[in-house]
């Protein structure tokens, strides 16, 4: 079984052989998942470094552990930023922990004109603060060097500018005539994907995303909820990109 994956701050890591692990990630290390000396650890700094550590000692809050190897893992090219429309109630979550775990490395929350969930002012920050906290933990599960990006809450305006400046610029609509799986990507750069949400995306917002430079394409032959088109839609790219 892999080790589990716990985060560090990067000065931790940049060198000597023994550090030590505090704070709450420490103290899940320690609490919750018991480990012991002896037992094998990974650190990753989030920013493409992993070390592989073993535990010397353990107390109810931290571990020290003797780092053994360290890995430096390039940034994935080219670049895969989904921008996500609003879904209804934990949906969301479930869309940044599924998009997380299959390597996606931006996303973009949307607040569509037709999503039927809106982030309040008074609630925005805890709204985002759930979504990052989703992408961190599935990013450990999935032993991921490069945590993912999940940006500040994007209006349409903002989507736009993303889509202008991508290298590859994608909108999922059920109407369009050109399947996902024949796009040929970049081979760097950015592709970026737009997700609408359950309602569909606005005429409006097509147009405006169109003027943009972005390609409708069809994702399948069904209609997929918006919480699951985004990790469809990026499976099929991370396949063709190569980098699955």
């Amino acid at each position: 079984m892999s080790p589990p994956v716990f985060l560090a701050d990067p000065d931790l890591l940049a060198g000597g052989d023994r550090v030590v692990l505090d704070g709450p990630e420490g103290r899940h290390a320690a609490t919750v998942r018991r480990l012991r000396p002896g037992e094998r650890v990974d650190l990753t700094d989030g920013q493409g470094l992993m070390a592989g550590c073993t535990v010397i000692t353990a107390d109810k809050s931290s571990l020290t552990l003797e780092v053994r190897e360290r890995h430096a893992h390039p940034r994935p090219e080219p670049r895969l930023v989904v921008v996500q429309a609003l879904p209804k109630g934990d949906r969301g979550e479930l869309a940044v922990e599924t998009m997380t775990e299959v390597g996606v490395d931006e996303i973009v929350p949307w607040a569509a004109s037709r999503c039927v969930t809106q982030w309040k002012p008074e609630r925005r920050e805890k709204s985002l603060g759930r979504w990052r906290s989703t992408a961190r933990e599935a990013a450990k599960q999935a032993r991921r060097a490069w945590l993912p990006e999940v940006a500040d809450l994007a209006t349409t305006a903002r989507v736009a500018e993303r889509l202008a400046a991508a290298s590859s610029p994608l909108i999922l609509h059920e109407e369009a005539s050109a399947p996902l799986s024949a796009i040929k990507p970049p081979p760097n750069g950015e592709i970026v994907i737009v997700v609408g949400p359950e309602g569909g995306i606005s005429d409006e917002e097509i147009a405006r995303f169109t003027e943009a430079g972005a390609q409708a394409v069809l994702l399948g032959p069904t209609v997929l909820r918006t919480s699951t088109a985004g990790v469809a839609a990026a499976s099929v790219l991370l396949a063709a990109t190569g980098r699955w």
